[in-house]
C-alpha cells in the first residue's frame, strides 16, 4: 500500500470521531475531500476499512488493523518533529489544548502573552464541557487539559496553578446585595439559576448544600457560566459564578457578590496529563510559563482574591 500522510491523518480522525463530518472540522477540510482521501485508502487496502451503522461511523476488523496503524504512525512523526525542535532549542510549533467552558476567562490572557514571547507557537484550543475535556484526556488527544475539578485515577498527573473562587453573585439592586452574613438556605430561597448536572461547579455547589443538609430546586439550568451571568445581569435570579467570570461586571457595579456563609468558595485549576505522557517543548514551555503566571495572579492587585476580599 502507498499510504501518504495525509491519509493517515483523516483515516485515524475519521475512526477516532466516528463521523466524517467531525473529522472534517477537525481537519479543517470539507466532508467531500475527506470522504474521497478515506475512500483512496480503501481502494488501495482492496477491502472495507469503515462499515456505518445508523449515523455512525465504525472500523472494520482490517480498518481497525489500519487504525492502529496510523495512530502509531502520527505518534512517532509528532515525537519526531519535538525531538528536532528540542535540539534547536527553538519553543515553536502546534500546542493542542482542551479546557473546560468556564477556562475561556482567563486561558486566553495566559495563551495571549506566551504568544507574545513565542511567536512561532501554533495554539489549537478546545473549549468544551468536562465530560467532553475528560474524555479527549483519556484518549490523549492534547497535550494536557485545563479543568476545575480532577478524578482520583492513578494514570492521571495534575499540578494547580490558578486559584478557582466561586461566590453568590446578584444584580446590585436586589434585596440581599450589601447584606453581610447571609444563611445559606436564606440565599437558596431566591431563584436560583445554576449550571446543568455534570459540570464543575454544580458539583462543588451541590455537595455544599448537601453537607449542610440542604435542598434546591433550581430556578434555571443553563448549559454554560456566559449564559448564568447573563440571566444574573438580566435580574432573572441569583447564582454562584466563578469570580474570574466577574471581575469586569463587579468593577463596574453591574453585579454584586454575596456575602454567604461558606462563600466564597476556593478551588483550583489544575493542568491534567496522562502519567508517562512526554510533553513537547512547547508544552512544558506553556505548562511551566501558566504555572508561573498563575502564582503572579494570586498576589496581583485585581486578583479574584482581592476582589473577594473588597466585596466582604
Amino acid at each position: 500500500m502507498h499510504l501518504t500522510i495525509q491519509q493517515l491523518r483523516l483515516f485515524e480522525s475519521v475512526v477516532r470521531n466516528r463521523s466524517f463530518t467531525r473529522a472534517a472540522e477537525e481537519m479543517h477540510l470539507t466532508q467531500p475531500a475527506v470522504s474521497i482521501q478515506v475512500k483512496r485508502l480503501e481502494e488501495q487496502a482492496g477491502i472495507p476499512l469503515l462499515e456505518q451503522v445508523g449515523k455512525r461511523i465504525f472500523a472494520t476488523p482490517a480498518g481497525q488493523a489500519v487504525f492502529a496503524t496510523a495512530t502509531d504512525v502520527l505518534l512517532r512523526l509528532k515525537e519526531l518533529d519535538q525531538r528536532i525542535d528540542a535540539f534547536k532549542g527553538r519553543i515553536e510549533g502546534p500546542l493542542q489544548l482542551a479546557v473546560v467552558t468556564t477556562g475561556k476567562y482567563f486561558m486566553p490572557h495566559l495563551l495571549g502573552q506566551f504568544l507574545q514571547l513565542h511567536p512561532g507557537v501554533e495554539p489549537h484550543l478546545k473549549f468544551t464541557n468536562r465530560a467532553r475535556v475528560m474524555e479527549r484526556l483519556l484518549n490523549n488527544e492534547d497535550d494536557f487539559v485545563v479543568m476545575g475539578q480532577v478524578p482520583q485515577d492513578e494514570r492521571l498527573v495534575s499540578q494547580p496553578f490558578l486559584e478557582n473562587i466561586l461566590g453568590f453573585v446578584a444584580p446590585p439592586a436586589h434585596p440581599l446585595a450589601g447584606s453581610t452574613g447571609l444563611k445559606l438556605k436564606e440565599v437558596l430561597r431566591e431563584r436560583f439559576i445554576t449550571r446543568e448536572p455534570g459540570s464543575g461547579t454544580r458539583g462543588v455547589v451541590d455537595s455544599i448544600i448537601e453537607k449542610k443538609n440542604l435542598s434546591v430546586t433550581p430556578y434555571m439550568e443553563l448549559g454554560s457560566s456566559e449564559a448564568i451571568k447573563q440571566a444574573v445581569l438580566a435580574g432573572i435570579g441569583v447564582a454562584v459564578l466563578s469570580l474570574h467570570s466577574i471581575r469586569l461586571e463587579v468593577a463596574t457595579g453591574k453585579l454584586a457578590v454575596l456575602d454567604v456563609e461558606d462563600f466564597p468558595v476556593t478551588r483550583r485549576w489544575f493542568a491534567v496529563h496522562l502519567k508517562g505522557k512526554h510533553l513537547s517543548l512547547v508544552a512544558q514551555s506553556f505548562l511551566d510559563f501558566i504555572l508561573e503566571e498563575g502564582h503572579k495572579i494570586f498576589h496581583a492587585e485585581d486578583s479574584p482574591c482581592r476582589s473577594r476580599d473588597k466585596a466582604k
